[in-house]
């Protein structure tokens, strides 16, 4: 692609992913749009074009894309049938509309796996809560909605017949449960030229009420043996899906050592918010480095991070008042970012800090000082 030519690309989607996204965007020659609802999003001030509108609704998505260059997502709930018309008119689509379909779809995502001998974990599709219900000898399992779930949200933990109950009325997976040793995400980068790279595994700590996660390290800490399984599984992944862009592939490792696939996400993803200052290339450079047609970035670790969700505080709905922040700026090799969200609520996603460093037993000591200082609060 030619290097003196500004392309215009949007971003289908205006949250903290598109943010961050625009903020790497400032270092190339490159004109963003984002279509996003809420005017007051973390994105809006960040573009150079901004256009509100339904990023679910045909015509919205089909008239925002038809002057661009490219296009691409940072959430999966996208109108997928605009892209499809889009992508035949010529516009490059990150990624292919043809991947978003398999991944939007929870019960897609699982059958394919199935199809293309990926490991993942035991399950069986239910189309209503009756199907549901006949499947108590199934338990322990997850129930997951084939559609429109989000950041834990559309999940429902289902360990005896008592809780079949609070399964979902639609489409779901139903996933037996695993006995997880450890949760890891590998993200692949794959250029335009079917060129890959892979960034170290990070390993995540969720917090159990949210179902969020609470925090992660990078690199995880894994036998070779279990590094290059998962590398390979989630290779095995992304060269299924035939499509460039950046994919973050969730993994379970199990009590065996055996690696199964939880998910992918086929955008940029929480579990890699730590290369912005942990990698040479982070996920954000490395998804504009593709888009734009570039050779593919560095991904190796600067140094050991970890990175820690700031979410809103129980109790709290309202303008955010960040308590703690002057402390954990005191803090060296802190890096803060905070999404722009002017309003809080319990459980709310409203920054990250990333923490970096060569020893990791200090690494998880900061992370818990910065959880207990740092505090979304309203005044």
């Amino acid at each position: 692609m030619n290097s003196s030519t500004t392309l215009r690309i949007g971003i289908l989607g205006g949250g903290q992913l598109g943010r961050m996204l625009l903020q790497a965007a400032a270092n190339y020659p490159v004109e963003t749009y984002i279509l996003e609802n809420d005017a007051h999003c973390p994105s809006a001030h960040l573009c150079h074009h901004f256009t509100k509108g339904d990023i679910k609704d045909f015509e919205t998505v089909y008239n925002f894309g038809k002057g661009l260059d490219a296009i691409t997502i940072e959430i999966e709930a996208v109108n997928v049938e605009a892209l499809e018309k889009l992508e035949a008119e010529g516009v490059k689509v990150f990624p292919k509309p043809s991947a978003l379909r398999i991944i939007k779809n929870k019960i897609e995502q699982k059958k394919f796996y199935q199809q293309h001998q990926i490991p993942t974990s035991e399950f069986v599709i239910t189309e209503n809560k009756e199907e549901l219900k006949a499947l108590g000898s199934f338990l322990p399992a997850a129930h997951k909605i084939g559609m429109g779930g989000y950041d834990g949200k559309g999940v429902e933990l289902l360990k005896t017949e008592a809780d079949l109950e609070r399964g979902f009325d639609a489409p779901s997976v139903l996933e037996k449960l695993v006995s997880i040793e450890k949760e890891i995400a590998m993200i692949v980068g794959v250029g335009q030229d079917g060129d890959t790279t892979m960034y170290p595994p990070a390993e995540m700590l969720f917090d159990p009420v949210l179902n969020l996660l609470d925090y992660q390290i990078s690199p995880a800490e894994l036998p070779e043996k279990t590094f290059w399984k998962a590398e390979a599984i989630a290779m095995a992944v992304v060269r299924n899906l035939q499509s460039p862009g950046l994919f973050a592939v969730e993994l379970f490792v199990d009590k065996n050592g055996d690696v199964l696939v939880n998910e992918t996400a086929p955008r940029v993803h929480n579990s890699g918010h730590h290369s912005i200052e942990g990698n040479f290339s982070s996920q954000f450079d490395m998804l504009w480095r593709i888009m734009l047609g570039y050779p593919l970035g560095c991904t190796d670790a600067i140094l050991p991070s970890v990175i820690l969700n700031i979410v809103g505080e129980e109790g709290y709905s309202g303008p955010a008042y960040y308590e703690g922040l002057e402390e954990v700026l005191k803090m060296e090799n802190a890096f803060v970012h905070i999404y722009g969200k002017t309003h809080t609520k319990p459980g709310r996603k409203m920054g990250h800090v990333t923490v970096i460093g060569k020893d990791r037993s200090e690494l998880t000591y900061k992370a818990n000082r910065i959880k207990h200082l740092l505090k979304v609060k309203t005044r």
